[in-house]
């Protein structure tokens, strides 16, 4: 990973009055009544713009939220969002109701040194996913510096993420998304061993080429979750009702086979909580992965591999984590992933944590403060360690 522009290549004592466009990944849940949900990414923010703020820039903070298809969409509207940020800074954040045009310059003309003025949601304009020339010269030209700090939207090549700093001359990587491509780099050079990798979550197809690339960096591979089961169904185990990809059995023996060539140590689920019906389940027992009822589906890890699989987490020097264990949402089978989450809590080891329901996961579990790193952008961190270059990264590597 090359050296990325920090926020000390802008020459923090010579922003006062400067207006930066700051790109903030603000894509938050938000309630029925347009209240936000979970702030963390909000907070992730803060250093940054506290730091930008303090210097005396005028900040345009500009973000996505949803999926608004390219149009005006009041469900998505990051209103809300305004608020509960002037909440967290402590100081006023102006709202723009559109984030290019006249409401978009209005803001930033009004904008005195240190204030902060949020746009609305990028995503309104269908130029934002498109990178389209036009829109990202509207957005550039709101401002005279480029940061970004929305390490979630850094595999897209969006305008705000790519066309925006392609046209600032001064640009650079706000302090999370600094410390966001420092921490899983370090997964990727030379880590202290031995690494270990957890992979969970529903299948194979959303973490092979994250799997693919860091197999060979590996001592140990633990697998859970739905994805696991594909490997035991590959192993010859029936797996009755429950979810895997019948489809992938080949590519599961494949890197099973690999992983016992390079002395890779794995470790599948050896038991399983069965239920009968999510929704409504008349029958939860704990079985063995060989002896799964027929009509019963595999929805959490049993004891015994909770208790093997913190063992091994308990010994690891370096780990990653992406994925839930079972079906985490739903109690009483979210056991398997609140277990794992507090065996990474007291892991020696740096360990690194990605994935929205995964960080959802450690939450509940009242780990995140015990984690090595908390990455913000699930799928960001999956592509960079599988060894994709990441375009809101590149456009903000160092080019000497």
């Amino acid at each position: 990973m090359k050296d990325l522009l920090r926020l000390e290549d802008l020459d923090l004592a010579h922003l006062h009055g400067t207006r930066i466009f700051v790109r903030v990944d603000f894509n938050v849940p938000l309630s029925a009544a347009g209240e936000v949900v979970d702030a963390t990414r909000l907070e992730e923010a803060l250093p940054t713009l506290r730091e930008l703020s303090a210097a005396g820039g005028k900040l345009l903070l500009a973000s996505h939220c949803g999926r608004p298809k390219g149009a005006p969409d009041p469900k998505y509207s990051l209103r809300p969002v305004a608020a509960k940020l002037a909440e967290l800074l402590g100081r006023p954040v102006r709202f723009a109701e559109n984030c290019v045009g006249e409401a978009a310059e209005s803001a930033a003309a009004a904008l005195a040194p240190g204030e902060v003025a949020l746009l609305e949601n990028l995503r309104f304009h269908a130029g934002e996913t498109k990178n389209d020339p036009a829109f990202a010269d509207q957005l550039a030209a709101l401002a005279e510096v480029y940061v970004d700090d929305a390490f979630g939207a850094a595999h897209r090549a969006h305008a705000s993420v790519v066309g925006v700093p392609e046209r600032l001359h001064r640009k650079a990587a706000g302090r999370l998304l600094e410390r966001e491509v420092a921490a899983l780099s370090r997964l990727l050079g030379e880590p202290e061993r031995p690494f270990a990798a957890l992979l969970g979550g529903a299948k194979i197809e959303d973490k092979i080429a994250t799997l693919e690339n860091l197999l060979p960096r590996l001592n140990i591979l633990l697998l859970g979750g739905g994805m696991a089961n594909t490997f035991l169904a590959a192993q010859g185990n029936d797996l009755a009702a429950s979810l895997f990809e019948a489809d992938k059995a080949d590519m599961a023996r494949d890197i099973l086979a690999r992983a016992k060539a390079a002395g890779i140590e794995v470790l599948l689920p050896t038991d399983v909580v069965v239920t009968d019906d999510l929704g409504n389940p008349t029958r939860v027992e704990t079985v063995a992965v060989d002896k799964i009822p027929p009509g019963t589906k595999a929805v959490d890890v049993g004891p015994a591999t909770r208790a093997a699989f913190a063992a091994a987490i308990a010994r690891a020097k370096t780990l990653f984590w992406n994925g839930p264990l079972g079906v985490f949402e739903k109690p009483p089978f979210d056991a398997g992933t609140r277990a794992i989450a507090q065996a990474l809590a007291t892991c020696p080891g740096f360990s690194v944590i990605g994935g929205g329901e995964t960080v959802a996961a450690a939450h509940q579990a009242g780990v995140t403060g015990s984690i090595g790193h908390v990455s913000t952008g699930g799928g960001a961190s999956l592509e960079l360690l599988a060894g994709k270059e990441l375009p809101g990264v590149v456009v903000l590597e160092k080019t000497s």
